[in-house]
């Protein structure tokens, strides 16, 4: 049998709910539509926001301020609704998806990690689909800057995944130039990340806490692994299947 492209789609909060206040089950059904007509060929680990998204949708909770606590009990509150919300899209494409929650300090732990290997190795050869989150409960490191980036290229990079696609709401990396006059331009290709920093826009999205700049270091971190990262505009429809098609613009990291 011919060995399956490893890809880690990371799909941040803004994705999901296709820039409004809610998760948008079409946007998953879109995402599952696309796995199950790739499954031949491609294996798919997916580092996915949203929980805090999901709970506001039908949570208020009492606090004077919009704190870092708050926003854990949130993510608490959404996890399982999020997870139900996947399984349950998934299914009707005939995929089998599984949670797991990581935090910062189990990539520092040489035994954690060997542990997140294993387990995943073995939900991913029984074609299960891993859909990992952030340990918001615990860790706030992706609450409060990133929005799972640094920690979808840590798992690819852990993984030694064959591509790292990183879904967010433009269409790749715009110049500072093209998007002041109204004109962005994507940058199709990039092999030095230095001099790309000094040019890009950095925008955060309305329900995530990255922005281009996390982006570019989630695929910095994936560059020393030697992993190729793709910033693709995940609002669009099929937009894995029109990006390894070409047909759409976004852009390379290699």
């Amino acid at each position: 049998m011919q060995k399956k492209k490893r890809i880690l789609l990371k799909i941040g909060s803004n994705t999901l709910t296709k820039e409004t206040d809610n998760i948008s089950r079409g946007k998953i059904e879109d995402l599952a539509n696309q796995i199950a007509n790739l499954k031949d060929t491609c294996e798919f680990i997916i580092v996915s926001s949203g929980a805090i998204a999901v709970a506001k949708q039908f949570v208020k909770l009492e606090s004077k301020s919009e704190d870092v606590f708050v926003k854990q009990a949130l993510a608490s509150i959404g996890q399982p609704h999020l997870i139900r919300i996947y399984q349950e899209i998934f299914r009707e494409y005939g995929l089998l998806s599984s949670q797991c929650l990581l935090s910062y300090s189990d990539f520092e732990k040489k035994q954690s990690k060997t542990n997140i290997v294993n387990t995943i190795n073995v939900l991913v050869n029984n074609n299960y689909i891993p859909i990992i989150n952030e340990n918001d409960t615990v860790a706030t490191d992706e609450i409060q800057f990133g929005d799972n980036d640094k920690l979808a290229a840590l798992t690819a990079t852990l993984l030694e995944v064959d591509l790292l696609i990183i879904a967010t709401n433009t269409n790749g990396i715009y110049t500072k130039e093209s998007f002041k006059n109204n004109t962005p331009e994507t940058i199709l290709e990039v092999t030095n990340l230095e001099d790309l920093k000094n040019v890009v826009v950095n925008s955060k999205s309305s329900h995530g806490s990255g922005g281009m700049a996390s982006k570019i270091e989630a695929a910095s971190l994936a560059k020393k692994a030697s992993i190729e990262t793709w910033i693709v505009n995940g609002l669009e429809d099929n937009f894995i299947e029109n990006a390894m098609n070409n047909t759409v613009p976004f852009t390379k990291v290699k």
